[in-house]
């Protein structure tokens, strides 16, 4: 297991669609290993296979608060399958989006279906913060940033920002 880097807006790749996942094998429950990983590290709640440069739906989240008993959550092929009509607002962050936030609003309540780790079908109630951290996630995987949800000029503003980060970065 190991901590990947984090892609940072603007990088075309977080614009991609991520591809559905055939089967859940070795291979996928190490990259889910990986993100999990890389998103406690980062530090963060919730992590999108694309957010790594891996093309794939998958998301990993663990929203637990609790620093000693962590409750990681792993979701392969998630589907929204019903959203509530009633809306919560959450200051939103993102690791993609480094140091930026926003409050976004969102059906409070969602269904998800999904695999999980091990490749069996899930069906999933979310509601909360849990709900809000599974929207944004697959957000992720239709390549849409929680900036999106943003007036233009606000969104303009921190792309402007994130911009001038990387430039003043240098990596040797």
């Amino acid at each position: 297991m190991s901590v990947k880097p984090i892609l940072t807006e603007p990088n075309k790749l977080l614009r991609q669609i991520s591809k559905p996942v055939e089967n859940v094998g070795d291979e996928e429950r190490r990259l889910m290993d990986d993100m999990l990983d890389t998103m406690y590290a980062a530090p963060g709640i919730g992590l999108a296979a694309i957010q790594i440069g891996v093309p794939k739906r998958i998301i990993v989240m663990d929203i637990s608060r609790d620093e000693e008993k962590k409750e990681p959550r792993y979701f392969v092929n998630p589907v929204i399958k019903n959203k509530n009509n009633e809306t919560s607002k959450y200051e939103e962050g993102c690791l993609s989006v480094p140091d930026q936030f926003a409050e976004i609003e969102r059906p409070n309540e969602c269904d998800v279906e999904y695999l999980d780790y091990n490749g069996k079908k899930q069906l999933l109630k979310a509601d909360g913060l849990l709900a809000t951290c599974i929207q944004h996630e697959i957000d992720h995987l239709e390549g849409v940033l929680f900036i999106d949800y943003l007036s233009k000029l606000k969104k303009s503003m921190i792309i402007k920002k994130l911009s001038k980060i990387k430039l003043n970065r240098i990596i040797v």
